[in-house]
């Protein structure tokens, strides 16, 4: 007994990212500030370099950042260097001391990486093999990078990396992120900029007042930060076939079948850049050219974008498992593709997920879950949501007037846990559809889609739809959601649309909204908690509003059209959300 049971703990503790035992800092640590490599147009960058203090050649990891080289990266450069690498940050094109012009989506991004990765392979102190590493838009300079397929690059560990800029940021499905805008205002010079009256630590009503400002063009510069001609563009292209997107795009079958090397994703399940990370993982698998490539491995933890930092998240607590020793994982990963420890991680689970509410990490053969199976839970009359599919019952209808947006319940910058939808789902302009207590516990764990069939009064307008736990005590806890701009209804896989695609509106037409939620979740709906669907047609300020003028562009459009929403649940218009129930686990 007391042998099965320690076996049974062995296994238990094995279900997180396992660091095992990676390379010890041992070494001390020299820095070379302010280095130059040439890059192959004559702009030169700027990097500091962190090396071991020891004689012999290292492998090299790039950290490639548009935040400051001299900021945050410093201390885990530090610690990386001590376990025998030799790590390079450098300033992105156009930012702080580097040369050229900054644009974040300038495609010369892809081939700097790539000329970054070879100037490190030819250096005195390193070995000839580089990875890179980093989190946010240094996951989306990894992954440019690696579309470029740099000889030298053997790895990469993109961490909360977005997708490609239609499928999250600047655009979801044709919705604009007011995140982006704030970001884009941030980082619209060489350094960044205060942006509000908070800085850029949350919503304030300065800044919630500005992101009403008509049209959105009109942002450019509105808070004290320098025009730049990249936003004008970002609003004007509004579609991604223009040349502009698509030659910073990686996540096209073309481009995943151009990167060689093994890759290491990881996202949190409140990660406002959540998509890139799963998107990546199926995207390598089906598309990587040799089988390393198409072995990805993909951790999804109970993390906001500043992941693996806190147990609790808005006081909801998931537990001593939450945080893990990431560092030490990514370590024991570089330590086999860069320095050629046979130390078992090619034998390690491709999958590791959090299953919030059971707070336990899973350890999984795939992604999404073989085992989750899809389950109709229907939006009824009477504001039910059932697993018994409608009869003939009337539509629910509410007025969304642009000129009064709904609230959205994510009060920061970006996501910080599950936000409390209830002030939100009180007003007339939202629908809300709950389960009674449930009588045994459900699993959710995959990615979430909903089926609408609505109408509207007006040439176009947005359909957002929330999946929500309701705890015994009320509190709501936002899990995900999805967003369907109505005119860009048939996106293509991946989330971007073409013009197309593009689809007008008839007033007052019943369509059906096939809407992808742009997070997944896993959660654990308990016994007694409730599950809740809300419907709405905007989520302020955390998406820009739809005017629903059925312009081509509503991001150049100065006066909104209030319009009555109808949302139909009936044997011929079963609206529903389609939940991945994984089978009680033992």
């Amino acid at each position: 007994m007391t042998a099965l049971f320690t076996s049974f703990l062995v296994l238990a503790a094995i279900q997180a990212p396992d660091p095992g035992k990676p390379s010890p800092e041992q070494f001390e640590v020299k820095v070379l500030r302010g280095e130059k490599a040439r890059m192959r147009d004559g702009v030169s960058l700027t990097l500091d370099l962190y090396l071991p203090d020891a004689t012999g050649r290292h492998p090299a990891v790039l950290v490639h950042t548009p935040y400051d080289r001299k900021g945050g990266p410093a201390r885990r450069a530090t610690s990386f260097a001590r376990r025998g690498y030799a790590v390079a940050v450098s300033d992105v094109r156009g930012r702080c001391d580097s040369e050229g012009e900054w644009d974040p989506f300038d495609a010369r991004h892809k081939t700097d990486g790539h000329d970054l990765v070879e100037w490190l392979s030819v250096q005195p102190w390193c070995s000839g093999r580089v990875g890179m590493m980093g989190g946010s838009y240094l996951g989306w300079t990894q992954w440019w990078t690696a579309t470029q397929a740099p000889r030298s690059l053997k790895a990469i560990v993109p961490e909360v990396a977005p997708p490609d800029q239609f499928s999250n940021a600047p655009y979801q499905n044709g919705v604009l992120a007011g995140w982006a805008m704030d970001w884009a205002a941030m980082m619209s010079g060489r350094t960044t900029h205060p942006i509000g009256k908070g800085g850029y630590g949350g919503f304030t009503p300065t800044r919630a007042e500005d992101l009403l400002t008509t049209p959105t063009l009109a942002l450019n510069g509105r808070r004290g930060t320098p025009k730049t001609a990249w936003f004008e563009t970002w609003i004007r292209e509004n579609l991604s076939t223009a040349k502009y997107w698509q030659g910073i795009s990686y996540q096209r079958p073309e481009h995943y079948s151009k990167i060689t090397v093994p890759t290491l994703n990881i996202t949190g399940w409140f990660d406002a850049n959540f998509p890139g990370a799963p998107m990546n993982y199926l995207g390598m698998k089906a598309h990587g050219p040799n089988p390393g490539a198409r072995r990805p491995s993909l951790v999804i933890g109970p993390w906001s974008h500043g992941f693996n930092r806190d147990r609790k998240l808005l006081g909801i607590d998931y537990g001593p498992d939450a945080v893990i020793d990431w560092d030490g994982y990514v370590c024991r990963w570089l330590d086999h593709f860069l320095k050629g420890v046979e130390n078992g991680v090619l034998e390690d689970p491709p999958v590791h997920v959090f299953v919030m509410g059971r707070n336990r990490w899973s350890a999984e053969k795939d992604w999404p879950l073989p085992e989750a199976r899809p389950v109709p839970y229907y939006l009824r009359s009477g504001k039910a949501l059932s697993r018994t599919a409608p009869g003939d019952e009337p539509p629910d209808e509410y007025i969304y007037d642009p000129a009064h947006p709904t609230p959205s319940a994510m009060t920061g910058d970006h996501i910080h846990g599950a936000d409390d939808t209830r002030a939100s789902a009180e007003r007339s302009d939202v629908l809300v559809y709950t389960t009674p207590p449930l009588e045994a516990e459900v699993e959710v764990t995959g990615p979430v889609r909903a089926k609408l069939y609505a109408s509207t009064s007006a040439r176009d307008t947005d359909w957002m739809v929330r999946l929500v736990d309701v705890f015994p005590d009320g509190y709501a806890a936002l899990l995900c959601d999805g967003v369907m701009r109505a005119r860009c209804r048939d996106p293509r896989k991946g989330g971007a649309f073409t013009s197309e695609q593009l689809s007008t509106i008839e007033p007052d037409k019943v369509y059906e909204y096939t809407i992808d939620f742009w997070r997944a979740t896993s959660n654990l709906f308990r016994k007694g908690h409730r599950i809740r669907v809300e419907v709405s047609s905007s989520y302020f300020p955390y998406y820009l509003r739809n005017l629903n003028s059925g312009a081509d562009n509503v991001g150049l459009e100065t006066k909104g059209v209030a319009a009555r929403q109808k949302v139909f649940h009936a044997a011929a218009y079963p609206s529903h959300i389609l939940l991945p129930i994984v089978p009680a686990r033992d």
